[in-house]
């Protein structure tokens, strides 16, 4: 029985989401901050230096969030942080929790589907092989940087999450205002594949993981039904009753966001969650519209 979790990265959407439903759930939960720690639920770090074994000894389990937004454009520092906060910062953790006294059962660690790249209307699954650029390289080294972690014995899983829709923020609410204004359209072509998940199936495949022993390694964290952009803006529009008829073009989505905007908004990735369907996680909501209109019109 898992009972006391550590937890990086909780002022995200996602951890917004799952820190009230581990409260409830009766675990007792550490978040593991920057800046100083307030009180006994605290600790804090800076994911660019070592951490002291003893600092995160005494855990069930480990649930590492943090990273860099990638959303902005793509300079030389913008990647530097996005690499560092996740490969230097998971490295450093995974090293104190393969040193620790007391190990915790299970490690899950964020990934991305970015893994994968931009592989058109390629089914992906788990066993995929990685793409290339500069965030399936990412992806590749902050999986690897949890070796020290599933070397010592540490049960460990590497979240490749998808879109995340929430009202509260993420790729959804910076949507939600053009669209509610009726200026929402497709990106590029549209014909580029989205693979979202609602945040309630997120926070309970994470929930599904941690009780799952036989879980390790990948697990796509992605709803059954993976749509194409243009098939997602036009059920969006219509769930808010407007209209999806002014497009971004492609040239635009280069011109404004640079190299992030070909590889995020114009990248297509056709993923699918064969893991939790194989360990019988019981998605609440398999069809986008039904998770937009719970999320929207609720």
């Amino acid at each position: 029985m898992l009972s006391r979790i550590l937890v990086s990265g909780v002022s995200g959407p996602i951890g917004a989401a799952l820190l009230p439903s581990l409260n409830t759930g009766g675990y007792d939960v550490v978040r593991l901050v920057r800046g100083p720690a307030k009180g006994g639920e605290q600790i804090s770090w800076d994911p660019s230096k070592p951490i002291a074994p003893d600092a995160v000894s005494g855990f069930d389990a480990v649930i590492h969030l943090a990273g860099e937004t990638i959303v902005g454009r793509w300079t030389a520092a913008k990647k530097a942080r996005i690499h560092d906060s996740r490969v230097v910062g998971t490295n450093n953790l995974a090293r104190a929790l393969a040193q620790a006294k007391d190990k915790p059962q299970v490690f899950v660690c964020s990934s991305a589907i970015g893994y994968y790249g931009n592989r058109g209307d390629e089914l992906l699954s788990e066993e995929s092989a990685p793409g290339s650029g500069f965030l399936p390289d990412v992806c590749r080294e902050w999986e690897a940087a949890t070796q020290a972690a599933a070397a010592a014995g540490i049960r460990t899983v590497h979240m490749r999450t998808g879109v995340v829709l929430s009202p509260k923020g993420g790729a959804l609410g910076k949507m939600l205002t053009p669209f509610k204004m009726g200026v929402g359209g497709k990106i590029g072509d549209g014909r580029q594949w989205m693979s979202w998940i609602d945040v309630q199936d997120m926070v309970g495949a994470m929930h599904h993981i941690l009780k799952s022993d036989l879980l390790q390694g990948p697990v796509n964290m992605v709803a059954p039904k993976p749509v194409t952009n243009e098939e997602f803006t036009e059920t969006l529009a219509s769930v808010l009753s407007r209209p999806a008829i002014f497009p971004l073009p492609a040239f635009v989505v280069k011109l404004a966001f640079g190299e992030m905007g070909e590889t995020v908004l114009l990248g297509s990735q056709r993923v699918e969650p064969t893991q939790l369907v194989m360990s019988g996680y019981p998605f609440r909501f398999s069809s986008l519209r039904a998770s937009l209109e719970s999320m929207l019109r609720g």
